[in-house]
C-alpha cells in the first residue's frame, strides 16, 4: 500500500514536472479568464441587486399611493351610504 502510494506520488510529480511552458502559459490564462468572470459575476450580482431595491422601493410607493385612494374611495362610498340610507328614513 505504501509502495503504491510512493510510486503514484512519483508519478505525478515526473508529470507536473513535464507539462510544458505552453501549457503552463495555458493554466495561467484559464486560471486569469476565471478571476475575470469571478469579478464580473459579482459586479451583475450588485448592480442586479441595486436594481431590485429601486424597484422594491417605487412598487411600495405605488402600493401606498393606491392604499391610500382606495381608502378615499371606500370613505365616499360609505358617506354616500350613510346619505342614502338617511333619506330613506
Amino acid at each position: 500500500m505504501r509502495t503504491t502510494l510512493i510510486v503514484s506520488a512519483a508519478v505525478a510529480s515526473l508529470a507536473l514536472a513535464a507539462c510544458s511552458q505552453k501549457t503552463e502559459d495555458h493554466a495561467a490564462a484559464a486560471a486569469d479568464h476565471a478571476g475575470a468572470a469571478a469579478a464580473s459575476a459579482a459586479s451583475d450580482t450588485a448592480a442586479n441587486a441595486d436594481a431590485a431595491a429601486t424597484n422594491t422601493a417605487v412598487a411600495v410607493d405605488n402600493a401606498a399611493a393606491n392604499t391610500e385612494a382606495a381608502a378615499g374611495t371606500a370613505a365616499r362610498k360609505a358617506d354616500a351610504a350613510a346619505d342614502a340610507a338617511a333619506k330613506t328614513k
